[in-house]
C-alpha cells in the first residue's frame, strides 16, 4: 500500500511537512520527470544526442562503448555542477559573471530526481536504500544547501534575481524534507530486532529445566543490543544529520531525533515492565498493584542508569558527531526528561500512606536510588549531573524519611498494644513473634541500608507525630560502643519497649509462676531469635544479649520458686519429731499435703505451654533435680512409720520415679488428670 507525499511544501517548519510518513529514497533511474514539465531545451538536446546509438572506438583496444540513459544523466548532473562550482568561484572572487544556464539545468535534474522517489511507505524488515551512492539524496542535499547559501546572499537586494532564488529554496526545502523522513525511517527500522522479555516467573510445574536461565539470557541480551542499530545504518543516520544540520534545518533534525528515540526507550522500559506513570496515578493505586509494580520500576532504572543512558550517549555522539555542542544538548534534553519520570515515581511512592508492611520495598527503592549517584556524574555534564543529582537526593532523602517513619510506626504499635487478652498457656505472644520476625528480616536483608538511612537521617524528628522528638537513646545501658550507630541505638529502643509491653501483659495472669512462664518463652523467643541472625545479634551487642540472658534465669528462678518450692516445704522435717518420736498425725498430713500440691500443679501446668524445645527440658531437668532428690530422701526416712498395707496406699501415691514421670508431661499444652491416669 502507498502513502502519497504532497508535491507543495511551505517554508520551514510549515503544517505540511509530513513528519510521519515512512519513505525511502532509492538510487535513479531513467525516466520522463513527474513533474508534469518538459526538460529543457540544452537538457532534451543533450538527451536526444545521447540516445541515438553511436560507438566510440577505445583508443587502447579499439572497443566499442556503448553509453547508457543513467550515465549520460550522471553525467549531465555532474557536469552541471562543475560549471555551477566555476561560476560560484568568480562570484567569491568578485569576477563578474551572469547566471549560467547550467544552474536552471542543474534544478530541473534535482526536480526530476524527486520526482522519481514517491515511494511506498516501508515495513519492518524492509532493505534500507543506499543513500550513499555517487547522486544520492545526501550529495543534492549538500551541493543544494551550497547554492542556496551563496545565491542566496549574494542576490540578496537583487529582485531581478527572485524567481530563481525562491525555486532554489522551494527545491532545497523539498530535499531536506525528503531527508527528514528517511532520518525518521533509519531511526525507527534499522534498529536491530530485541528479543521480547518475559518478566513473569515461570510456574514450578511448567518450567523447564534452565527456562529461566535462558529468560535472563535473553534479558542480557536486550541490554547489550540496546540501541540495536548497525555500523552501516549509524553512518548513514551520521551523514543525514550532518547534511540537514549543515542546510539549515538543525531544528527538524533534533526534533525527530528526540521523539523517535524517547518513544524507542519508552518501549523498551515497556518491555521490563515499566510504564510511564503520574504522581496523581501512583497516589490513587492500591498498594498492591504499586508493590507490584516496584521490581519494574527498579528494573528499568539500573537498566537506565547503567545501559540505556549510556547508549543513548554513545549514539547521540556517533550520529552528531560532526556537531558535539548538538549531541550533547540532545542527550540532555532526552536522558534528562526520562530521569525525571523516573524519579517521580520514587516520590509518588514516598507519598503514598504509611504501614509497616511497606518498608522493605521502600529500602529496595532507597537502595536503587543512592547506589546511582557516581552513575550520574559519570553520564551528564558537570551543571546537568549537579541539578539531577539534586533531584536524586531530594528523592532518596523522602525514601529515606519514609522508612524511618514507618520504623517509628513500629515503635508505636508495640506501644499501642494494650490488649488485655491472655495468651492460653504463657506462649510467645503475637506481638513478639511480628516484631521479631519483622526485625530479624529487616536486620538480615536491609541492616547496611537501614544503617545508611539511619546516618543520613540521625536528625529527623518523627513525622506527624505528637510524641517528643526523636533522642536516639532509648532506655538501654549498653556500653559495647561508645559511638553506636543510630539504627542500633533505635533498635535496641524498639526492643527495650517491647520487654516492658511484655512485662506489663505477663502482670494479666492472676498465677505468678504463669506469669514467670510467659516472660520465659517471650525472651526465649527473643534471644532465639537475636541467636540465628548475626546482623541483629551485632546491632544488639553483646552487652544486650547478656542482660536479657540473665533476665530469663530469672524468671526461671522465679518460676521455681513460686511452684516448686511451695510443694518442698510439705517435706519440711520441722515439727515431725517431738521428744524424738515421730507424730503420726503431722507426718500423714504432710504426705496428704504433698500429693494434694502435686496433683493440683500437675493439671494445671500440663496445660501451660513451653514451645521451645531445648527451654522445656531445662526446666523439666531442673525440676528433678530440685524435687526428686528431696522426696526420695523425705520417703526413705519416714515411710516406715506408716503402717504397710492400706495406710501406705492411702498417703504414700507416688513412687519418685511416678513424679519424674508426671514432670516430664509438665508445658505439653494438654490437660492431664493423675486420677484418670494411674492404675
Amino acid at each position: 500500500m502507498e502513502k502519497e507525499k504532497s508535491s507543495s511544501f511551505k517554508g520551514r517548519g510549515g503544517d505540511d511537512k509530513n513528519y510521519g510518513a515512512d519513505t525511502t529514497l532509492l538510487p535513479v533511474e531513467t525516466s520522463n520527470c513527474s513533474n508534469g514539465k518538459d526538460p529543457p531545451a540544452a537538457e532534451k538536446n543533450e538527451t536526444e544526442e545521447a540516445e541515438k546509438p553511436k560507438e566510440k572506438e577505445n583508443e587502447r583496444g579499439g572497443e566499442v562503448e556503448e553509453a547508457t540513459p543513467s550515465t549520460q544523466i550522471k553525467y549531465t548532473m555532474e557536469k552541471a555542477w562543475e560549471d555551477i562550482e566555476h561560476f560560484l568561484l568568480k562570484l567569491e572572487a568578485d569576477v563578474g559573471s551572469e547566471i549560467p544556464d547550467s544552474i536552471n539545468q542543474y534544478l530541473d535534474l534535482v526536480e526530476e530526481k524527486i520526482s522519481k522517489h514517491e515511494l511506498p511507505v516501508k515495513s519492518k524488515g524492509c532493505p534500507l536504500p543506499d543513500l550513499d551512492d555517487d547522486w544520492s539524496f545526501l550529495k543534492a542535499a549538500q551541493q543544494m544547501s551550497k547554492l542556496h547559501k551563496n545565491l542566496s546572499k549574494i542576490f540578496e537586494l537583487d529582485s531581478s534575481q527572485g524567481p530563481l532564488i525562491n525555486r532554489i529554496g522551494r527545491i532545497h526545502q523539498q530535499v531536506m524534507c525528503y531527508l527528514e523522513d528517511e532520518f525518521r525511517a533509519l531511526l525507527e527500522e534499522s534498529r536491530v530486532v530485541e528479543p521480547e522479555v518475559n518478566q513473569e516467573p515461570a510456574s514450578d510445574q511448567c518450567a523447564e529445566p534452565g527456562e529461566g536461565q535462558d529468560q535472563a539470557a535473553r534479558s542480557n541480551e536486550v541490554l547489550s543490543n540496546f540501541p540495536g542499530y548497525s555500523q552501516e545504518a549509524l553512518a548513514t543516520l551520521n551523514k543525514t544529520a550532518k547534511e540537514m544540520i549543515s542546510g539549515g534545518y538543525e531544528f527538524e533534525c533534533c526534533e525527530v531525533y528526540m521523539m523517535t528515540r524517547r518513544n524507542a526507550i519508552e518501549e523498551t522500559l515497556n518491555k521490563l515492565g515499566f510504564e510511564k506513570i503520574s504522581i496523581d496515578d501512583v497516589q490513587k493505586m492500591q498498594w498492591d498493584a504499586l508493590e507490584r509494580g516496584i521490581p519494574s520500576w527498579i528494573k528499568a532504572f539500573k537498566a537506565c542508569a547503567n545501559v540505556y543512558f549510556a547508549g543513548e550517549r554513545k549514539l547521540a555522539e556517533t550520529v552528531f558527531s560532526d556537531n558535539p555542542s548538538v549531541a550533547k544538548s540532545l542527550f540532555n534534553s532526552l536522558t534528562r526528561v526520562l530521569f525525571l519520570q523516573l524519579l517521580n515515581f520514587a516520590e509518588a511512592v514516598a507519598l503514598s500512606k504509611r504501614s509497616t508492611e511497606k518498608l522493605f520495598k521502600f529500602l529496595d527503592i532507597y537502595e536503587t536510588l543512592r547506589g546511582n549517584f557516581s552513575t550520574i556524574d559519570s553520564l551528564f555534564p558537570e551543571e546537568c549531573a549537579k541539578e539531577l543529582n539534586e533531584q536524586l537526593m531530594t528523592a532518596c532523602r523522602r525514601i529515606g524519611e519514609t522508612a524511618i517513619c514507618i520504623f517509628h510506626d513500629l515503635e508505636s504499635s508495640i506501644q499501642s498494644d494494650t490488649g488485655r487478652i491472655q495468651v492460653p498457656g504463657g506462649a510467645v505472644h503475637p506481638l513478639t513473634r511480628y516484631t521479631m520476625n519483622y526485625l530479624k528480616y529487616a536486620c538480615d536483608e536491609y541492616k547496611d541500608t537501614l544503617e545508611r538511612v539511619y546516618k543520613d537521617h540521625s536528625q529527623i524528628e518523627r513525622a506527624d507525630s505528637t510524641s517528643q522528638p526523636l533522642d536516639y537513646q532509648g532506655n538501654s545501658q549498653s556500653n559495647d560502643n561508645e559511638n553506636q550507630s543510630p539504627f542500633s541505638t533505635h533498635l535496641i529502643k524498639i526492643m527495650d519497649l517491647l520487654d516492658s509491653v511484655l512485662d506489663a501483659k505477663s502482670k494479666l495472669y492472676k498465677d505468678v509462676a504463669l506469669s514467670n512462664i510467659f516472660m520465659m518463652n517471650n525472651g526465649r523467643y527473643i534471644l532465639q531469635k537475636i541467636k540465628g541472625s548475626p546482623e541483629i545479634r551485632e546491632a544488639m551487642g553483646d552487652n544486650w544479649y547478656r542482660k536479657k540472658s540473665y533476665e530469663l534465669r530469672n524468671y526461671h528462678q522465679n518460676y521455681k520458686r513460686e511452684t516448686w518450692m511451695k510443694l518442698l516445704g510439705c517435706l519440711n522435717q520441722e515439727g515431725l519429731n517431738v521428744n524424738g518420736k515421730v507424730v503420726k498425725p503431722v507426718l500423714k498430713e504432710r504426705f496428704k499435703s504433698f500429693n494434694a500440691m502435686f496433683e493440683e500443679i500437675h493439671k494445671t501446668q500440663s496445660s501451660w505451654v513451653v514451645s521451645d524445645k531445648q527451654m522445656q527440658s531445662e526446666l523439666r531437668v531442673s525440676i528433678v533435680g530440685v524435687i526428686i532428690p528431696a522426696y526420695r530422701s523425705f520417703l526413705g526416712r519416714f515411710s516406715g512409720y506408716l503402717t504397710p498395707g492400706r495406710q501406705t496406699e492411702k498417703y504414700i501415691k507416688f513412687q519418685p520415679e511416678d513424679i519424674e514421670t508426671y514432670i516430664e508431661e509438665l508445658f505439653d499444652g494438654n490437660t492431664a488428670s493423675l486420677g484418670r491416669r494411674k492404675t
